[in-house]
């Protein structure tokens, strides 16, 4: 996740191992981090397991080290015999980019050591224990609304369908609606979805902005079905603007919980770039891959997909389409 450098200070090592949970959305476990520093854009942290291999490794590296940052820090979580490798050759990919180095760490039951520092004073071969829990760093990043689950396992839980049987059965109501257009004029079907779909985003993105209810289980099963005609969709794409990007993250997570599975990958889509915007990189991957379990091929989320390989940062992707836009190709 991205977090400016102005609203969360790293001073120490112990800051940094404060920070990471929040900055990746949970505490990593047999992972290694690898957090850049820019005191432009703030940090940017990825988390790899210890098993990532050479080729995954090697890509990573080179997508940090094109971003030119001004220092990384690589943080492994685990035990020494696991961690240590992983991080000799974390180390070894950034020094061959000609990346910066300032701390190399390792992170086991609320205690870390430092690769690089020697000095018994600062850094005692038992280690240094952190309570993040009473970190001043914890407390920042929880006042800037981020938040640290135990797992990732807990973030993946936090998008698990929800619907039940009201929702199967508000879908059927929408899908008899639709069905219903269909008999009367197939032509016109996607017409009637844009003059129903595009009104709709628009009243819960207002909705959302405003901190409003979220929407309603009818209303979540008829946009489902809409947001499979892609100008429904794209209307919710392009209105994706930075101030309000919590308000899309919450809309979406709440609609991709609530809908039936076929209807899933629009939403997922939606809040996987919203998060990706957010710079919340745990979400977005965990939308994605919501998205294309659910359609491997959707226009979308493969899209995203190639997006997120290609390690662009969100702030380097301008939005330049606008609504008006797309009205002017209805």
């Amino acid at each position: 996740m991205n977090m400016s450098l102005n609203t969360l200070r790293l001073r120490s090592p112990a800051d940094v191992v404060a920070a990471i949970p929040y900055l990746i959305g949970f505490h990593p476990a047999d992972s290694v981090v690898v957090l850049a520093c820019d005191n432009a854009r703030g940090a940017y942290a990825v988390r790899l397991d210890l098993t990532a291999q050479d080729a995954l490794l090697e890509h990573i590296t080179d997508l940090v080290a094109r971003r030119r940052p001004e220092g990384v820090i690589v943080a492994g979580y685990g035990s020494a015999d696991r961690v240590t490798p992983m991080v000799d050759r974390v180390r070894g990919h950034l020094d061959a980019s000609g990346v910066r180095l300032r701390e190399a760490l390792r992170v086991e039951a609320g205690r870390f050591w430092s690769y690089l520092c020697s000095d018994s004073a600062c850094c005692p071969s038992e280690g240094t224990y952190v309570d993040i829990d009473t970190s001043p760093v914890a407390a920042a990043a929880i006042a800037g609304g981020m938040v640290a689950l135990p797992d990732r396992r807990d973030l993946e839980r936090t998008l698990e369908p929800t619907g039940g049987e009201q929702m199967r059965q508000s879908t059927a109501k929408a899908e008899l609606r639709l069905a219903t257009w269909a008999e009367s004029d197939t032509h016109k079907v996607p017409t009637h979805m844009i003059t129903e779909g595009v009104p709709l985003v628009r009243d819960l993105l207002e909705r959302a902005c405003k901190g409003s209810d979220p929407p309603t289980t009818d209303e979540v099963a008829w946009l489902g079905v809409l947001l499979v005609n892609l100008r429904v969709r794209d209307e919710a794409w392009v209105r994706m603007k930075d101030p309000d990007l919590d308000a899309h993250i919450s809309l979406w997570r709440h609609v991709l919980k609530q809908v039936t599975a076929p209807y899933a990958a629009a939403p997922a889509c939606l809040l996987s770039f919203a998060a990706w915007r957010a710079g919340e990189g745990a979400l977005a991957n965990i939308a994605l891959d919501r998205a294309l379990s659910t359609d491997p091929s959707y226009s979308m989320a493969r899209l995203l997909q190639e997006l997120f390989i290609s390690g662009l940062p969100p702030w380097s992707v301008p939005l330049d389409i606008t609504p008006e836009d797309l009205d002017e190709t209805d």
